[in-house]
């Protein structure tokens, strides 16, 4: 079956649309009506990258949620809504709620843009009042009017025909792309402007304090175009992306120390930590929230009541936690310093006063990632089964710093071999992070568990530290995955491939 959707040329109007579709048969205008759509999607594309448009149709009889097919525009689902979407909105069972959660996980469904048009349903007839054909004129002020031809079982051939007629008369043209993309043409915006995924092109020979700025602009575009979903809490993927870029920002201004000024890396350096320590509880009480059904269905069959209320603990933790980080993101103490942070950025190089200013940066990435590299196999291979945690935890932060490293100057390198370097590094980190996460959670549910007495009844108390015990368990068979995976980073393939990247300024 052709493509039967249309874009009309400009100017056309109704009534010779209609005109000239009376050749064919008898046309009648069932409705016209105004109509409201508003794209849906997660503040990432989530729906988009995986072939879905989400549309909030509105009119005078009626509303309802539709996915779309993203390549034909085919409906694939629907529901009925008497109210738009919102962030607390529970969808009915079904192929629509399935299908949103399986793409949407842990994100929001958020409006993207919205479009307002005057909507015509038309019906062809034939000699014997059969329909034959029916279609949907949409007309937009600000964009041509789109055609929907909806052929009738047993007229298909008859539906080509007139949609091949009318495009050679009329100048129609088949749709290749659906009108959110026409929409956000009109604001400047396309579909995955955003990601947080970091993408740096950087040339080889670039002078490295203005790699370093162009990297720390990358971090601080992703940074402002989190803070208001932060701010708001809309999901918790906002503040998620927030701090890790202000985690890549802490360890580009570590790392590449030299490439700014000392007193402007200190002062910077100072407010990023600060940054990083306002939103950590936060960030925190999110990840418990989120693992709270994995810790109920830890715990024996009969003590799943008893923990509901840690459940109330926590999101009351949240509230007031979220609030205090809205507070401190709306203070002039952040945006003075985020203010100056910009002005530092779009500032001339500091030839004289930055120490490895007119270094270029392949020579700087290959002594900073190489350093990194042995530092990691120095602290990994002195950890023993008798190493206290803190030696695990600097391990991994060590590990953070190797791996955001390698992404802000991926492009100085080929691309299958950084791949696989961050491949072999990620499944080092993965074990290093279960294992502090394990040790967080238990040192933070036994300080709820303090801190809690008064509020949280005895039973829930006594499932807390069978949780604690579970954790304890858990956190064990963790830490005996830490060698093997360690050995298998530091195999001497590995090592190589690391020496040939960046070992060649030492």
């Amino acid at each position: 079956m052709m493509d039967l959707r249309y874009e009309l040329p400009a100017g056309l109007t109704i009534d010779k649309l209609m005109a000239s579709l009376g050749r064919f048969a008898d046309v009648q205008l069932v409705l016209q009506e105004y109509c409201l759509r508003t794209y849906y999607d997660s503040f990432d594309w989530r729906l988009y990258q995986n072939g879905i448009l989400c549309e909030f149709n509105r009119s005078k009889a009626a509303s309802d949620l539709v996915l779309r097919n993203l390549q034909n525009g085919r409906v694939f689902a629907n529901l009925e809504m008497a109210e738009a979407p919102s962030r607390n909105c529970h969808f009915k069972a079904g192929k629509v709620r399935t299908t949103l959660v399986s793409c949407l996980e842990q994100r929001a469904l958020l409006p993207v843009c919205t479009l307002e048009f005057e909507a015509y349903h038309l019906l062809l007839r034939n000699q014997d009042q059969r329909i034959i054909l029916r279609l949907l004129l949409e007309d937009y002020d600000l964009l041509n009017g789109q055609l929907s031809f909806q052929p009738v079982r047993g007229f298909l051939k008859m539906a080509e025909q007139i949609a091949t007629i009318l495009t050679e008369e009329l100048g129609m043209m088949p749709l290749d792309r659906p009108a959110l993309e026409l929409v956000l043409g009109l604001e400047g915006r396309k579909p995955n402007d955003y990601s947080s995924k970091l993408k740096i092109d950087l040339d080889p020979v670039m002078r490295a304090d203005m790699a370093g700025k162009f990297i720390f602009s990358t971090l601080l575009k992703t940074m402002k175009a989190n803070e208001q979903g932060v701010i708001a809490d809309l999901d918790t993927e906002f503040l998620h992306d927030f701090r890790i870029a202000v985690r890549r920002t802490r360890t580009g201004l570590s790392q590449l120390k030299g490439v700014l000024p000392g007193d402007v890396t200190s002062y910077f350096a100072d407010f990023f930590s600060w940054l990083g320590q306002v939103t950590s509880p936060t960030r925190d009480l999110d990840v418990y929230l989120t693992k709270f059904e994995t810790y109920k269905q830890n715990l024996p069959a009969g003590l799943h009541a008893d923990i509901e209320p840690f459940l109330t603990f926590l999101n009351e933790k949240k509230v007031k936690n979220q609030q205090d980080l809205a507070e401190k993101l709306r203070s002039s103490k952040y945006r003075k310093a985020l203010m100056e942070w910009e002005q530092c950025l779009k500032s001339q190089a500091y030839p004289k006063s930055a120490k490895l200013g007119n270094l270029d940066i392949k020579m700087l990435a290959d002594r900073r990632i190489w350093k990194t590299y042995r530092r990691i196999l120095e602290e990994g291979g002195a950890i023993t089964v008798h190493s206290p945690a803190g030696d695990l935890h600097e391990l991994r932060k060590t590990c953070k710093k190797l791996r955001y490293l390698i992404e802000f100057f991926q492009s100085l390198y080929p691309k299958n071999q950084v791949k696989k370097l961050l491949n072999q590094l990620k499944a080092l980190q993965d074990v290093l992070g279960d294992f502090q996460d394990f040790d967080v959670q238990i040192d933070f549910i036994d300080q709820c568990c303090k801190d809690g007495k008064s509020q949280l009844p005895p039973a829930t108390l006594n499932a807390l530290d069978e949780l604690i015990r579970q954790l304890a368990a858990q956190k064990a068979r963790a830490r005996k995955h830490y060698q093997p995976a360690f050995d298998e980073f530091a195999l001497e393939k590995n090592h190589a491939l690391f020496k040939s990247l960046f070992a060649t300024h030492r």
